[in-house]
């Protein structure tokens, strides 16, 4: 299995305009899904960038989104996750459970909406690690 780590940047209402400028930076493809892609009907956060991502060919990597105003945020503390991508569910399980020991786990490992398999866990170092399969 290809597994790939990628920062992983949290902002509040401003995820699309960092993203297009790390494009306008680095280069590459910039793609987002916002809330009201996932259906959210909340007229502020709609267009809100639940998921976006800068891709450039010369493998510069950055992940966004806007922390949703249901939960706590503070421009600067904790201001990234750490993205970990693969194709089998079964390793990125297990890596899963070694980073949730002594930790506290945010989203289960499992299905999404979005992903074969998803969760997001803060290790015992107090480093949140989000890990995928994508669909």
């Amino acid at each position: 299995m290809s597994v790939s780590t990628t920062p992983h940047l949290n902002f509040r209402g401003e995820a699309r305009e960092a993203l297009e400028f790390y494009r306008s930076v680095f280069g590459g493809d910039l793609v987002a899904m916002t809330y009201g892609d996932m259906g959210s009907q909340d007229p502020g956060e709609r267009n809100r960038v639940v998921w976006g991502q800068v891709a450039a060919p010369n493998g510069f990597r950055v992940m966004a989104y806007d922390v949703p105003e249901a939960v706590p945020f503070g421009r600067g503390e904790d201001p990234f996750f750490v993205s970990v991508r693969g194709d089998d569910v079964e390793e990125l399980a297990g890596l899963w459970a070694r980073l949730a020991e002594g930790g506290t786990v945010a989203q289960p490992f499992g299905p999404s909406a979005w992903a074969k398999a998803y969760g997001m866990v803060r290790d015992r170092f107090g480093i949140t690690w989000v890990l995928d399969v994508v669909a």
